[in-house]
């Protein structure tokens, strides 16, 4: 086991290896969501679901296969042997409450009842038995196999909603994760520059040309960037954490992030073609195939096959049946219709009140769903079209953010400069600084957000990404 956990490691390490440096190996957006896909016990999980309905429809179908049904009955008592009766029966279940039958039957005793008398070689029949009030259009088997039909489907459009779902739920996971490392990069640069800004200072009093106290300010700003840079550390181990939930390998293999591994910076170029949502303008989008709609409408066909099946045990129950006797069953001619069997069976409640109210039940239950249906269609739409002006917005907001980091810098850079002809403060200069710090924080918090508005668009679109 310890031997395939190696290999295992060993392989995802080659695998995730892309823009590797030394000390780093990059862990792709799209490699990344292929194993969550593919690995993740969820994934599987998910994946059941169709086995599930086809385990229902071979089951549902077992209704209308052929059976074989034999009693034999027998009765010895004081040396007198009262009767032996043997009765085979071969029955074919069809669509339409329609069952063909064929039946051997052979008796013989002392006391055999006179009724069961037949002649030493027995007595063959082939008939049909029906019903034409209650189960003629719609019966017991008949529904479990519609049912089922829709079920399957429903669980094809429900698998696709479960993947979605963990494939949203590890994105934002890996933009956490994103987040948490551009924080602790933006720390660790300003912290080096905190510090050579310090040495200088100190160099610069040593020396005389500012004041001893500039270098307790400088200390200082060393000492806030040094704790803010531990602090992201911090958040970027947790973050690190979380992603290692949605990382398996095959044989339910947990994998834990390694330090060395980084995420990919480049991910505004991959994100789209990842989720599938590159050049989907929103009148492209169709409500009908989204699958949680899709998975209610087979929900609703399904209880509207039990509405149908309460409707019918309204009627009554009329049974026929009908066989032809014959000893002699080689010859065909010997099926007549003097020689027969048949009968009929009728049954009806007075009150139907179970009927009645059982129907009533299925019909409140098709409308529940159909208000679900209803709800979630115009929920899904209203979402889609926030979230595709959401994403307009954020265009604009990430122009907006590159242009104030931009001028801070440059303000950052002028202010140094002003400081080392002696015209600026070291006050100035981090009072620059932490105005820059801050844009560079809010410019990472709204690609952030960007992403996840990318995300929120593929969860609500509920997409099965193929090339995953």
């Amino acid at each position: 086991m310890m031997r395939n956990s190696l290999c295992y490691l060993f392989f995802i390490c080659a695998y995730f290896l892309n823009g590797q440096t030394n000390d780093t190996v990059v862990l792709n957006f799209n490699e990344y969501l292929g194993f969550v896909k593919k690995y993740h016990p969820i994934a599987k999980q998910a994946e059941l679901t169709i086995a599930i309905g086809q385990a229902n429809l071979m089951k549902s179908r077992g209704g209308f296969d052929p059976k074989i049904e034999v009693d034999f009955d027998t009765k010895e008592f004081k040396g007198t042997d009262y009767y032996d009766r043997l009765n085979a029966t071969f029955k074919i279940p069809t669509w339409y409450g329609v069952t063909l039958k064929g039946t051997f039957e052979q008796n013989d005793g002392e006391f055999l009842n006179p009724e069961s008398t037949v002649s030493e070689d027995g007595l063959y029949a082939a008939g049909v038995s029906m019903s034409v009030g209650q189960g003629l259009w719609i019966n017991e088997r008949m529904a479990t196999l519609k049912q089922a039909k829709f079920f399957r489907e429903q669980s094809m459009a429900d698998r696709d909603l479960l993947i979605n779902e963990i494939l949203y739920q590890a994105s934002l996971a890996y933009f956490d994760w994103l987040e948490a490392y551009n924080e602790s990069k933006i720390f660790d640069n300003f912290y080096e520059n905190a510090k050579i800004r310090f040495n200088g200072v100190k160099q610069s009093a040593a020396s005389g040309q500012v004041a001893a106290i500039d270098t307790v300010e400088a200390k200082i700003a060393v000492q806030d960037r040094l704790l803010n840079f531990e602090q992201a550390k911090v958040r970027l181990m947790n973050t690190s954490l979380k992603l290692s939930n949605f990382l398996w390998l095959n044989d339910n293999i947990p994998l834990e992030l390694q330090e060395n591994v980084i995420p990919d910076q480049n991910l505004n170029k991959e994100i789209d073609i990842t989720l599938e949502i590159l050049g989907v303008p929103l009148d492209s989008f169709t409500i009908e195939n989204h699958p949680k709609l899709k998975s209610l409408d087979f929900k609703i066909k399904a209880l509207n096959v039990d509405k149908n099946l309460k409707a019918n045990k309204l009627l009554p129950k009329i049974d026929l049946e009908y066989n032809f006797l014959t000893e002699t069953p080689a010859l065909i001619n010997s099926l007549q219709t003097p020689n027969y069997k048949g009968g009929i069976r009728f049954e009806v409640p007075l009150f139907l009140r179970k009927e009645r109210g059982d129907l009533k039940l299925a019909k409140f239950k098709l409308q529940d769903a159909e208000f679900d249906f209803k709800n979630a269609e115009i929920a899904i739409k209203n979402k889609i079209i926030a979230i595709y002006k959401e994403l307009d917005s954020f265009e604009i907001q990430n122009s907006l953010i590159d242009e104030i980091v931009q001028n801070y810098t440059t303000l950052l850079l002028a202010e140094e400069r002003k400081f080392s002809f002696g015209e600026s403060s070291l006050f100035l200069i981090n009072s620059r600084e932490s105005k820059l710090i801050d844009a560079e924080l809010k410019k990472n918090q709204v690609q952030n957000k960007f992403f996840e508005a990318k995300a929120k668009l593929f969860n609500s679109l509920a997409s099965n990404p193929k090339n995953l």
